[in-house]
């Protein structure tokens, strides 16, 4: 796979994992009620973690700083409202799913621009540790058998 599509694929899978996760009802009090919080620490550190291995020049930092904006889910991402779609008809429910879909996709696509408008940017030894710190994490594990040379 080439290393851009690679960046492209985890971006998107990021995007819509992080939608899917924002869609869904927040969990009441537990001991599962800080799962979120945790996942955002943990997306947190691992952004640090780049910028501190991709070592930014100055005329860098505006477009990192815009990259990470466009990678944040929106605020207000929220998935359909099961009792509302539950009184749609079938054609109905599928048209507010085509709607939803859209709505995700033009998230997507202003990712993509920010992905790529600062990998553009990057030097070839930072775009190999983009391309390494973005890419799927079980790859050296053996998940998903022998890493591709």
């Amino acid at each position: 796979m080439k290393p851009a599509f690679k960046t492209f694929l985890l971006t998107g899978l990021l995007a819509t994992v992080t939608t899917v996760i924002q869609a869904q009802p927040g969990p009441g009090p537990g001991p599962n009620s800080d799962t979120r919080a945790r996942m955002h620490e943990h997306m947190d550190r691992h952004i640090a973690d780049i910028k501190a291995k991709l070592k930014l020049t100055p005329d860098q930092e505006d477009l990192w700083t815009s990259y990470v904006s466009a990678m944040k889910p929106p605020a207000d991402a929220k998935g359909p409202d099961r009792a509302e779609m539950e009184k749609l008809t079938t054609p109905e429910r599928l048209d507010k799913m085509r709607e939803l879909r859209k709505q995700r996709d033009t998230e997507m696509d202003k990712r993509d621009a920010a992905t790529r408008a600062f990998y553009a940017k990057l030097t070839p030894e930072q775009k190999k540790i983009f391309d390494t710190s973005t890419g799927p994490q079980y790859r050296n594990r053996g998940m998903w058998g022998p890493r591709a040379q």
